[in-house]
C-alpha cells in the first residue's frame, strides 16, 4: 500500500519550544489510523501541519500519486485536494435543518453565485439520503441542526465532511462527551469511513481507540513514540511510562 499522505521528519518550535520534533508518519488509503499521546504530544499540532495552519521549520509533507509538497499550499487549496478537518467541537448551522446542513457540504461548484442560484437536484437528493443513513441520521433530516443531541450533531458534522468526499479525513477526538451508545455509533461510523478513504482520528481514550481496532502511533513529545496494534502499544515500557507518568 503506497502512502496518500506522508510526513517526513517534521520539525516545529514555537517560542523556543519544540513542538513538532523529527516527525515521519505515513498514511495509506484507504486506512484508519489513531493517534494517541498526552497532551503536548503534538497530536493537534501535526493536524495543524497537514491542513496548512501551521508551517513546519523543517522536513516534506507529500500528498497524494504525485507526491504534490502541502507545505507552500494555502488552507483552503488543501482542503479542495482532499483533506478534511473535524475539530472537537461540532460546527455545524444550527439554524438550518439536518438536511439543510448536508445540502451545504455537497461537493458542487462554491463560487457565491453558485450559492445563491443552487437547487437541489435529484442525484444531490440521493447522496443526501445516503450519507445521511451512513451517519444514521435519516429520521432526523427535516429537524433543525441545533435540536440534535451533541453526539448527533458531532455525527451530522462527519457527514457534512463525507460530502465533500475527502481523500482523508482528521477527526480529533470524537469520542469527548458522548455517551456509551452514541460512542459504539461512532465507532462503526469511522470504520465504514475508513473502508473507502484514510481515516486518522487523534484521541486520549484508550478504550475508544481499542474498539476501532487499527493501527495505533502513539506521539510523545513531537516525535513518534511507538506504533503498532492497540496490544503491541499498550505493552510498551515506554508508553506505559509517559501515559502513566514516571
Amino acid at each position: 500500500m503506497s502512502a496518500l499522505l506522508e510526513v517526513s521528519g517534521v520539525s516545529v518550535t514555537f517560542d523556543g519550544f519544540r513542538a513538532i520534533n523529527n516527525l515521519s508518519i505515513a498514511i495509506g488509503e484507504p486506512e484508519l489510523r489513531a493517534i494517541i499521546g498526552p497532551n503536548g504530544a503534538g497530536k493537534t499540532t501535526f493536524m495543524d501541519i497537514v491542513t496548512g495552519k501551521t508551517k513546519p521549520d523543517a522536513g516534506r509533507v507529500t500528498w497524494g500519486e504525485r507526491s504534490l509538497s502541502l507545505l507552500g499550499m494555502s488552507e483552503s487549496r488543501i482542503a479542495r485536494e482532499g483533506i478534511g478537518r473535524k475539530f472537537q467541537k461540532p460546527t455545524v448551522f444550527e439554524a438550518q435543518t439536518v438536511r439543510d446542513n448536508l445540502a451545504m457540504a455537497l461537493k458542487n461548484r462554491r463560487g457565491p453565485f453558485d450559492v445563491l442560484v443552487w437547487r437541489e437536484r435529484p442525484d444531490d437528493t440521493a447522496r443526501i439520503e445516503e450519507i445521511a443513513d451512513e451517519i444514521g441520521l435519516s429520521a432526523h433530516l427535516p429537524r433543525i441542526a441545533g435540536e440534535l443531541s451533541h453526539g448527533q450533531k458531532q455525527w451530522l458534522e462527519i457527514g457534512m465532511l463525507l460530502a465533500q468526499e475527502p481523500r482523508l479525513l482528521l477527526v480529533d477526538e470524537p469520542a469527548a462527551g458522548m455517551t456509551p451508545a452514541e460512542r459504539a455509533h461512532t465507532t462503526d461510523l469511522l470504520k465504514r469511513a475508513a473502508e473507502t478513504r484514510a481515516v486518522v482520528v487523534v484521541e486520549h481514550d484508550m478504550e475508544f481507540v481499542r474498539r476501532l481496532g487499527c493501527k495505533v502511533t502513539v506521539l510523545h513529545e513531537g516525535s513518534v513514540l511507538a506504533e503498532g496494534s492497540i496490544d503491541h502499544v499498550a505493552a510498551n515500557r515506554d508508553v506505559i511510562d509517559v501515559y502513566l507518568g514516571r
